[in-house]
């Protein structure tokens, strides 16, 4: 399975996307402002330019894995459905624990992916309820034993 967010609104405290799952449009997406860097700059690279917690993930392709329980969310009560197993893209330079998750603003984000629909400025809206259209496509792959990629441009 093929995941693709495309930021399509740059600003000071945010960035703005849209995902779509092989090719079709999901939802949009929110996350801290992209402060253009890239999954082939250093580590080093990127920790220069990295602001902790307001500074989007390197653009790139990443592995999604859906079988990790997250430490932060796995208890709340919005993702028991999926037992705390959120989607989390693996090796993403200069970050740990990149997840996508429910959230509005982008203090929610802290270096994480939103889903919801953009109906207001710097937000999304309806996040839970976009979660879970999107968590089940993503499950289905991984029980088929299909990699699940996420390009970030």
């Amino acid at each position: 399975m093929e995941v693709k967010v495309k930021r399509i609104a740059r600003r000071d405290t945010y960035t703005i996307g849209k995902m779509y799952v092989d090719g079709e449009y999901v939802c949009d997406t929110l996350e801290d402002k992209d402060r253009g860097l890239t999954s082939m700059m250093s580590v080093a690279q990127i920790c220069g330019v990295k602001v902790h917690g307001e500074t989007a993930i390197p653009t790139g392709r990443y592995l999604v894995d859906m079988k990790t329980v997250s430490p932060r969310f796995g208890g709340r009560a919005q993702y028991l459905f999926c037992k705390g197993r959120l989607p989390r893209l693996c090796n993403t330079p200069g970050y740990q624990g990149v997840l996508i998750h429910i959230g509005n603003k982008a203090q929610d984000t802290d270096g994480c992916i939103l889903v919801g629909e953009n109906k207001a400025v710097g937000q999304v809206l309806n996040s839970t309820a976009t979660f879970r259209k999107l968590y089940p496509i993503l499950k289905a792959a991984d029980e088929r034993g299909e990699q699940i990629w996420i390009t970030i441009e």
